[in-house]
């Protein structure tokens, strides 16, 4: 099935929901009028499906092959990064003065979203320097941003970020890759890193790794690690590319999806380059604090990550959606003449309408938190910009994680209303489910999201945001009262907020009492949390849709998204009370047998 890119929807959230004219009168956000933000939509979407979409099936069944540490792409996907970096794409939000186009995250975000709908695969490597970028801008030195990022930007140049190892998985301080002070101020690096997504290709002339590592005498954990510029090819001082770094592609990964994706294994200080024994690095802002700057990277990551959920989600209903419309299988179940189209059987109604539902409302969700973003760092008052930076960490572990579970169960839901067809390569259902499952995996597994949330976003100010958070979700609620036609919903969701309270109020109070009885409920607070955000945004996108036909709009879209709206809180809000009870009262079980009876 040919892919489109739902720019109905996406229109409707920038406008409705995440406030595209608010991002609009920030500093910096005025060139991006509806028209402009129109006509980028509707370019990136043209270059998308008749450019990048073909690669995803071909790429899945001719994936990169690898030769004396030489990596040569899928058939095309070179060819189709230089149409991609050459209309401009990967500078879409980054700063004008190194040659991007300085645009909001918010428009960004769809053109981000549509890009991994297009070919996953494809996007890990605009995506990954987008990550590299961003930790320059914050970190680097006026030299290093000189240097580095124009080339990022105009696509000579990829980037990659470099943390794991064998021994060092989630754990990094475990890491191990040894940095060594040289006379010039340079370093020399000696270490392996694992699991290094377009860590070596043939479609730039260079890549630049972002690497952490420990100097001599660091102290022990994370503590004691620093982050490094590593480029696969030195750079003169003139932006002309010099030497072979000692930095060496071992192999790359065979792997259950996103095949097309080179995954490689990186050998430093093996004396395989033209610079003597280490690869020649530079240190990216103070010694023994590379964990603080990576983080930039990997939260930037984490966001796109969750986009990366949405696509998918959304690409695989949709391929769902015209099968379900085109295959012919028994009778109605009132009596029908004939067979009919499975769509109209209300199983796979049910199904269609899970898929549809979850990926609208984690788009909002994603879409809100992307606004959030722009006002945290373009507002021009400081207590403005702190609250949405509030907002914006306290949802990146949402976004992650609940946009990539999601994706799974639609992704799954997806072969399930293709039946035995789907469990069948040939139709392409599978390649979804393939792709989606390392989403919830990597840029950290759902469970180190679900962490981060009780940890670092709740439990630290006491559950401040998060009931600041619910505070507005009740506005919402006063809303709804005020409208009157959307009662049930209203009802619906005023349940799912009071048990979402229950729990923030849970993870407070208990958190310093018995750490372990929060933790065993970390990923159902997550999956919670995720759950009640999607039907706050799909009621705000009734109220939105219910305004426009009231007004006499007669676009088909309103009805089915009130329609979208009324299915998400009838049949997958329920879920967050289920949620709620085993949190408060499930700890007990999880923690009760011994670990050697597993």
């Amino acid at each position: 099935m040919a892919y489109a890119a739902p720019l109905r929807d996406i229109r409707f959230v920038l406008h409705e929901l995440a406030g595209l004219e608010k991002v609009r009168q920030l500093p910096g956000g005025e060139e991006a009028s509806p028209e402009l933000v129109d006509a980028i939509l509707d370019e990136n979407a043209k270059l998308l499906e008749d450019v990048i979409a073909p690669l995803n099936r071909d790429g899945d069944l001719r994936p990169p092959s690898w030769s004396d540490g030489i990596v040569t792409s899928s058939p095309g996907f070179k060819e189709a990064f230089r149409s991609f970096v050459g209309g401009g794409w990967q500078g879409l939000q980054h700063p004008i003065e190194y040659g991007g186009q300085g645009l909001p995250k918010l428009v960004a975000t769809p053109c981000m979203e549509n890009l991994n709908a297009a070919c996953l695969a494809f996007a890990l490597c605009p995506l990954l320097t987008d990550g590299a970028i961003e930790v320059l801008l914050a970190a680097g030195s006026e030299e290093q941003k000189r240097r580095f990022i124009p080339s990022m930007i105009d696509g000579s140049w990829t980037g990659t970020m470099n943390l794991t190892e064998p021994q060092a998985g989630s754990d990094l301080s475990l890491v191990r890759t040894r940095a060594v002070p040289q006379a010039d101020g340079t370093y020399r690096l000696f270490g392996q890193k694992i699991f290094i997504t377009y860590g070596e290709h043939d479609m730039a002339q260079n890549i630049v790794h972002m690497v952490l590592a420990r100097v001599p005498d660091a102290p022990e954990g994370v503590k004691g690690l620093s982050l490094f510029i590593v480029p696969k090819f030195l750079v003169n001082d003139d932006g002309s590319l010099g030497k072979r770094n000692d930095v060496w592609c071992a192999s790359i990964e065979h792997k259950l999806g996103i095949k097309a994706s080179p995954t490689a294994v990186l050998l430093y200080g093996e004396g395989k380059g033209e610079v003597g024994a280490g690869a020649v690095g530079y240190l990216i802002g103070e010694v023994n604090r590379g964990l603080e700057t990576m983080f930039i990277m990997m939260n930037a990551a984490r966001f796109a990550v969750g986009i990366q959920g949405v696509a998918l989600a959304e690409r695989a209903y949709r391929h769902a959606a015209a099968y379900a419309k085109e295959r012919v299988q028994s009778r109605a179940v009132e009596g029908s003449a004939g067979p009919v189209a499975i769509v109209h059987h209300p199983d796979v109604r049910r199904m269609l309408l899970t898929m549809r539902t979850l990926t609208e409302a984690a788009r909002a969700v994603a879409y809100v938190a992307a606004g959030a973003h722009d006002f945290a760092h373009r507002h021009p008052d400081a207590e403005v910009r702190r609250r949405n930076q509030a907002f914006y960490e306290y949802m990146v572990p949402i976004v992650k994680g609940f946009a990539t579970e999601m994706a799974v169960e639609v992704a799954s839901l997806g072969i399930q209303v293709h039946g035995g067809m789907g469990f069948i390569e040939e139709t392409g259902a599978a390649q979804y489910y393939r792709d989606a499952r390392i989403l919830s995996i990597y840029e950290g597994t759902t469970a180190i999201q679900a962490n981060d949330l009780v940890g670092r976003k709740t439990a630290r100010d006491g559950g401040a945001m998060a009931m600041a958070i619910i505070g507005l979700m009740r506005e919402t609620l006063a809303e709804l009262d005020a409208e009157g036609s959307l009662s049930e919903l209203r009802t619906q969701l005023a349940e799912a907020v009071g048990a979402y309270e229950d729990v923030v109020r849970f993870v407070a109070e208990r958190y310093r009492g018995d750490v372990r009885e929060v933790y065993a409920g970390s990923v159902p607070y997550l999956m919670l949390a995720g759950y009640a955000h999607g039907g706050w945004q799909m009621a705000r996108a009734a109220l939105a849709a219910q305004r426009k036909i009231a007004k006499g709009d007669v676009d088909d879209f309103y009805p089915a998204k009130l329609a979208s709206a009324r299915f998400y809180c009838a049949h997958l809000l329920p879920r967050v009370e289920a949620l709620r009870r085993e949190i408060l009262h499930g700890a007990t079980s999880t923690l009760a047998m011994p670990a050697d009876a597993f």
